[in-house]
């Protein structure tokens, strides 16, 4: 609703924020943005948060422009490539993260830093080649007149919530969210799934991170730095909460194409690039602040802490029934 009301102020505010140019540049930026952002989306509905967005994600860009030396045949191994360096930096965050049992907060931050390192690295500070012309002209193509790029995070976005919503594997990746006890309770790795949503996320930034290369045809060292913040707003926007459970990469594309439009009508407006910053700092601290408010005694009218819960004899013949139904719950998800 949020989004719909601000692309029908935009143009009374801005006028030419909503645009038929406006939107044909704003759109290939948004699709980009809703790749990492679907990667993020994965790993805090598993209770994460993944902060190497940035050295994974221009990883990807550099390694998609070095790999060929501009030779369009190299094109193909080159994205093999820089799938596989994404999956593999997702992996090292998971394992970091629940094998070690290193905060995913320090454990993506360390290993943001590892990715950046090895970026300079390899490219001594600047980057000499541009991306091939096949890999130009695909980023730059459009469908039914609307960029490729927004297309491809249509698809993406939609395969994704398919398989959450309607396989097994993503049934379950939610219980595990949810509740991780009640996961093991039902027999299921946790583990696995947890690192598997960082795997997942650092294929999705470093293909981001690719695409962003060819689109821009020839990349800064490090692009990776603009995606950071806007992949969590997105989430938070999109509403799933900071601390893990259910989440929907729909509502994240949304969140996305919010921002989006809102970085529009800001720059329209003569707005420095610090206000959008500190518009994505407070949407994310808004949605922290909002996971803590207790909406159940609100809702019910009971802000003491007496109200909190039964006391005296009745409370210990009361049966506990809450875990005996979730850890049911459970059990159905997982053996089906």
């Amino acid at each position: 609703m949020a989004t719909l009301l601000l692309f029908i102020v935009s143009p009374f505010v801005a006028s030419g924020s909503l645009g038929h140019s406006a939107l044909q540049g704003m759109l290939p930026f948004t699709g980009i943005l809703a790749i990492a952002a679907i990667g993020q989306t994965l790993v805090i509905q598993q209770g994460g948060l993944d902060l190497s967005v940035p050295g994974i994600f221009s990883m990807g860009a550099v390694l998609v422009v070095t790999i060929p030396g501009g030779s369009e045949g190299s094109l193909i191994p080159a994205l093999i490539v820089v799938a596989a360096v994404g999956l593999a930096g997702g992996l090292i965050n998971g394992i970091a993260v629940t094998r070690f049992g290193i905060t995913p907060l320090v454990a993506t931050l360390g290993s943001n830093a590892i990715f950046i390192g090895v970026v300079i690295q390899a490219t001594g500070g600047s980057i000499a080649f541009k991306a091939t012309k096949n890999w130009q002209e695909f980023t730059a193509d459009k469908v039914f007149g609307i960029p490729i790029l927004a297309v491809i995070a249509l698809i993406a976005t939609i395969l994704v919530a398919l398989f959450i919503s309607r396989t097994i594997w993503g049934r379950r990746f939610v219980l595990v969210g949810s509740s991780p006890l009640a996961a093991r309770a039902a027999g299921l790795s946790v583990e696995r799934y947890q690192v598997g949503a960082y795997a997942g996320a650092g294929l999705a930034y470093a293909l981001a991170g690719a695409l962003l290369s060819g689109y821009l045809q020839s990349p800064p060292l490090l692009p990776g730095n603009e995606y950071l913040l806007p992949t969590i707003a997105a989430v938070v926007l999109g509403g799933t909460a900071l601390g893990g459970g259910r989440g929907s990469v729909i509502a994240t594309t949304v969140g996305v194409l919010f921002l989006s439009q809102l970085e529009q009508v800001v720059s329209a407006l003569g707005a420095k690039t610090s206000v959008q910053y500190l518009i994505q700092g407070a949407i994310i601290a808004l949605g922290m602040g909002i996971r803590n408010v207790p909406w159940d005694r609100i809702r019910h009218g009971r802000f003491g802490a007496d109200d909190a819960a039964p006391t005296g004899p009745a409370t210990a013949a009361t049966p506990d029934t809450t875990s005996h139904d979730t850890a049911s719950g459970a059990s159905r998800i997982a053996s089906q």
